[in-house]
C-alpha cells in the first residue's frame, strides 16, 4: 500500500491499472464538513506522527490483505489546515472483484481512525 502524507490539496492520481484482471476500483473521499459535534467550523487542522503513521498503515494493510485479496491500495492524507469542503483523505483500492475492494476500503478507514497517529484539531 502506498501512503502519501501531504500539506498540499489532494488530487487523485490518474488511474493506472496494473493488470487487465482488475475489475473494481473503489475510491473514497473524506471531506471536511462545516460542523463537528454541533460546532460550526471553517476547517480542521491535521497533525501526524509521520514515521509511526506509515508503520501503522503498513501493518493495517498487511492485516487486511490476509482477509481481502486486493491488488493495490493508495492512501493520501492531508496534513495542516484543511478548509471546509476540501478533502482530507483519499483512498483508492484496486481488486479483481468489488467485494474485497469495498471491504478493504471500509475496514482500512475504520482501523485508521483507531490506530494511526493522525489527529484533527478544530
Amino acid at each position: 500500500m502506498e501512503v502519501i502524507l501531504t500539506n498540499e490539496a489532494i488530487t487523485a492520481p490518474p488511474l493506472d491499472l496494473p493488470s487487465r484482471e482488475i475489475g473494481a476500483c473503489v475510491e473514497f473521499w473524506g471531506i471536511v464538513r462545516e460542523q463537528e459535534d454541533g460546532r460550526a467550523l471553517t476547517g480542521l487542522h491535521y497533525e501526524a506522527y509521520e514515521p509511526m503513521a506509515r508503520r501503522e498503515f503498513s501493518r493495517i494493510a498487511a492485516e487486511l490483505q490476509k482477509k481481502y485479496p486486493i491488488s493495490q491500495a493508495l492512501v493520501i492524507h492531508r496534513l495542516g489546515w484543511v478548509p471546509v469542503g476540501e478533502p482530507s483523505l483519499f483512498v483508492r483500492v484496486l481488486a479483481k472483484n468489488r467485494g474485497p475492494a469495498l471491504s478493504f476500503c471500509g475496514e482500512l478507514i475504520d482501523l485508521m481512525k483507531v490506530a494511526v497517529p493522525i489527529w484533527k484539531l478544530a
